[in-house]
């Protein structure tokens, strides 16, 4: 059976996710709050860090942030590995590495 749905309205859309969202919000400000009291320095000397914070610089922009966020984060090779570099993934490609 098929719903038709209406698309949320903006205030719709800040009424249902907004607390959710803010919840996030305070989770990486935590986080980083962590980081920066173990090392201050660290981020810059860890490409995850590094596109995480350039990630979150991002979310200020208009426009396409999903898109770009992502393509922050992804690996943007094409042709596969012969072997796995890692045992796993990362969540970030280091696209600082010097080969």
């Amino acid at each position: 059976m098929m719903h038709d749905r209406t698309p949320l309205s903006p205030k719709g859309l800040v009424d249902e996710y907004f607390i959710e969202n803010r919840t996030r919000l305070l989770e990486i400000a935590a986080f980083l709050d962590r980081v920066d009291r173990v090392d201050p320095s660290y981020p810059a000397k860890d490409f995850r860090m590094k596109a995480f914070l350039e990630a979150l610089a991002s979310l200020a922009r208009t426009g396409d942030r999903v898109d770009h966020i992502q393509m922050l984060l992804s690996d943007p090779s094409t042709e596969p590995l012969e072997a796995l570099d890692r045992k796993s993934a990362v969540g970030a490609y280091d696209r600082w590495r010097r080969e």
